[in-house]
């Protein structure tokens, strides 16, 4: 049986994206596993999808200027691999053209073929009309994105963001000192090149299956540090970590506390239970205790207060568009309001368990007010024996890391 080609692959995962059901990285991940692909046809079907989606509206745009009439769901999305190919990759048009075609149907083979030899014809006529467009077309961002970005960052930033979101993401690893020091493993992994900022993080040019499979690193952002630094958990302490899969950051706390203490991490998903379980176990977590738990319908009934309690709250996710390319397309207005509410009842179930003098800190993966500074407001008002020690904002256009939010109270009474 043929092997399916990286484009059909492309295809294939746009088709399943469309049905709504899954999340893009979820459904590529499922189909490159099966296709046999080699590891450089794996890498351009992964530029072909990840590519349309970042470019959708743009690409639905110069769509719009070469058909009027009606397309069919497959048509339009082999035009949208076409164009991405043509207007945005620059491949070669007879191998653009020629391959994307050969994966059309008979009945819509002649309509594509002719559409992408259209846009071969008028490039630089579609390229002038899409740089007339406002910033939502030309970056493919929603429209309420970009009008809240602008309010809350200003006009450039705003337009700097997109061009971060729409970037291809560099590939980040903590080295894990529970299990190898970081001299060790650059001596092992040469390529690996330390991040300036985070000595114990890397930038990586291909995945390390065999340091990865041994819990000698683990796939991070170096934004997602912060939250651990500022929370500063002691060897010996007492620790929650309320919301923790996947678990880089349980893993993270226990080195920082030389695996000495108690961790307990929460999640209120089984199958993300089982997954944070299995990463500190292969990460030497030793102290970490894993159990299901949902904190917006009860607390936790325990006897001995926590030293120490991160709350990394589930959020919209709008830091990390870079690596989480779809969310721009699920999230509508409403989820801001929607998120700080959960996000709220997270925070007011899990603060009575910290004991007196004990460090809380908040985080999330949002650039948004609702979600971080609003939430902590609300904590401090309700909550008055908490006194707020530092807050931390890492911007994607400013920082050059994913966009993280960390804020740290002490129980002062």
């Amino acid at each position: 049986m043929r092997k399916p080609s990286s484009r059909a692959i492309a295809l294939r995962a746009l088709e399943e994206w469309r049905a709504g059901r899954k999340f893009a990285d979820s459904i590529l991940g499922e189909l490159l596993r099966s296709s046999g692909l080699a590891p450089a046809d794996r890498a351009f079907a992964t530029e072909l999808f990840y590519g349309v989606l970042r470019n959708l509206t743009l690409l639905d745009f110069w769509i719009g200027q070469l058909r009027s009439a009606h397309l069919d769901h497959t048509s339009r999305d082999l035009l949208r691999l076409g164009l991405y190919q043509l207007l945005l990759l620059q491949t070669p048009e007879h191998a653009a053209v020629f391959e994307t075609v050969a994966l059309a149907s008979s009945k819509s083979r002649s309509l594509v073929n002719a559409i992408l030899r259209n846009a071969t014809r008028n490039k630089e006529t579609l390229q002038a009309l899409a740089n007339k467009e406002g910033l939502s077309v030309r970056k493919s961002h929603p429209q309420f994105l970009v009008d809240r970005w602008r309010k809350n960052f200003g006009p450039s930033n705003t337009e700097a963001l997109c061009d971060w979101n729409n970037q291809p993401a560099p590939v980040y690893a903590r080295i894990n000192r529970l299990k190898i020091s970081a001299n060790e493993f650059l001596a092992q992994h040469p390529a690996a090149e330390q991040v300036p900022s985070q000595e114990n993080f890397v930038h990586l040019t291909s995945i390390l299956e065999d340091a990865l499979g041994a819990g000698h690193c683990y796939i991070q952002d170096p934004s997602t540090a912060a939250a651990c630094l500022l929370l500063d958990p002691q060897p010996g302490d007492r620790v929650l970590d309320a919301c923790a899969a996947p678990g880089g950051k349980t893993s993270y706390l226990a080195e920082l506390m030389q695996n000495t203490g108690s961790i307990l991490a929460c999640d209120r998903d089984e199958r993300r239970v089982e997954t944070l379980a299995d990463n500190l176990k292969r990460l030497g977590a030793k102290i970490a205790q894993t159990i299901r738990h949902d904190w917006t319908k009860k607390t936790l009934d325990e006897q001995t207060a926590f030293d120490r309690i991160l709350i990394d709250a589930p959020c919209s996710n709008t830091g990390a568009m870079r690596r989480r390319i779809d969310v721009r397309w699920r999230l509508t207005p409403d989820d801001f309001a929607r998120m700080a509410a959960e996000q709220w009842r997270i925070v007011r179930a899990t603060v009575p368990l910290l004991k007196p003098g004990g460090i809380l800190v908040y985080s999330t993966c949002s650039l948004e007010p609702e979600e971080n500074d609003k939430v902590v407001e609300a904590a401090l008002r309700d909550f008055p024996f908490l006194k707020l020690i530092e807050q931390q904002a890492i911007l994607p256009f400013r920082d050059g890391f994913d966009g993280a939010y960390a804020a740290k109270s002490l129980h002062a009474s």
